[in-house]
């Protein structure tokens, strides 16, 4: 007899755990979209006449009286039935929303870089738009966009650049290209931001924000960020041969073109200023991992020493230290008698002293 009660204990058990978990489940599921829904309706939502925070009121409304009516019926129905049609017209809305060209840019990204090879001089490349601003600070500089030449035969060095900005698990990925005659170039993806907008980690996730391909003297790019916005920049050289740095300063050169031909929006995820690095590293044959540090940035030098793909073999602390370039970015001054050629050069020896990468 006990075991016969068990028996049917046991039937009855599993569909009360059926039921239950499906209920569970359609309700997360009824949550995520009215939430995930709520956000892009508020980010791009026509702001005129306050319409945005009324599409959201009545998208969260309309969740809560589906869900209001399942719970009454005691049925899944009314969220099956009124909320894929909602969800079904959002995603046909959402999937109208395309990145664009053409837009009141920032003047920091107001100009997209791109390459013209020269058919007289294998391996010399001409760089246009690369971006040269005197900062004064985040709102007072003096634009300047010029044309560079490069000799990539003369390629002699990639590094690896972190800029922190919030926290020790958030850092900034560029990378530096470096030249026998002291020229370095850095590439920085970032988002092509308007004249009004602020970087936002969580409307990145909404396409709010188009993809830039920045290419700009260290100069500008990195001493914007330790002198103008006190960040701390770190830099670490990379093991890379010869023909790999050329090959990955074209797979930059192909990606300035793919976005400059299609524009594309910038992801906080899965498109941003690692992870698309990651993705060029491995077009050209790198074998780097995935990793969850992919997308805590802030601890990729311990990825690329896992990954064996740092110079110097010292510990990751050693490492760190020598390469903050910070404080020594803070510190130079413009020596007097140099053009503004050389006054970059000097800038890239500058806050290399005393690293031994």
């Amino acid at each position: 007899m006990a075991t016969h009660h068990r028996f049917l204990a046991h039937r009855s058990f599993w569909p009360f755990f059926l039921h239950t978990a499906g209920w569970c489940c359609l309700f997360i599921a009824a949550a995520l979209g009215s939430v995930w829904g709520g956000m892009a309706l508020f980010l791009h939502a026509p702001p005129t006449g306050k319409f945005s925070h009324a599409a959201v009121w009545l998208w969260g409304v309309a969740w809560l009286l589906l869900v209001g009516c399942a719970l009454l019926q005691k049925r899944m129905v009314p969220i099956l039935a009124g909320g894929l049609p909602l969800m079904l017209g959002l995603w046909i809305w959402w999937a109208s929303i395309t990145p664009q060209a053409d837009r009141a840019w920032a003047d920091d990204v107001a100009q997209l870089v791109n390459l013209t090879p020269d058919p007289q001089q294998p391996g010399i490349v001409q760089l246009n738009n690369v971006r040269n601003f005197q900062w004064r600070s985040d709102t007072d500089y003096t634009p300047r966009w010029e044309t560079r030449s490069y000799d990539l035969n003369q390629l002699r060095s990639v590094d690896v650049v972190l800029s922190y900005w919030m926290g020790p698990a958030i850092a900034h990925t560029l990378v530096s290209f470096g030249f026998t005659d002291g020229q370095h170039v850095v590439f920085s993806i970032e988002i092509r931001k308007e004249k009004h907008e602020q970087f936002d980690a969580l409307a990145g996730f909404f396409k709010q924000y188009e993809m830039a391909l920045v290419a700009a003297d260290e100069r500008d790019i990195l001493a914007v960020r330790t002198n103008v916005r006190s960040e701390q920049v770190h830099l670490y050289r990379i093991s890379m041969a010869p023909s790999s740095m050329r090959d990955l300063f074209m797979a930059y050169a192909q990606q300035a073109e793919q976005l400059r031909q299609t524009p594309r929006f910038y992801h906080t995820l899965t498109a941003n200023c690692t992870t698309i690095v990651w993705q060029l590293a491995r077009r050209i044959g790198q074998a780097l991992p995935t990793d969850w540090r992919l997308l805590a940035s802030g601890y990729l030098p311990e990825y690329l020493r896992d990954a064996g793909a740092l110079q110097s073999p010292q510990p990751i602390e050693v490492l760190r230290a020598a390469g903050n370039m910070t404080e020594r970015a803070q510190n130079w001054q413009r020596p007097a008698m140099l053009d503004d050629a050389g006054a970059s050069a000097d800038f890239s020896r500058h806050i290399r002293q005393g690293w031994a990468p």
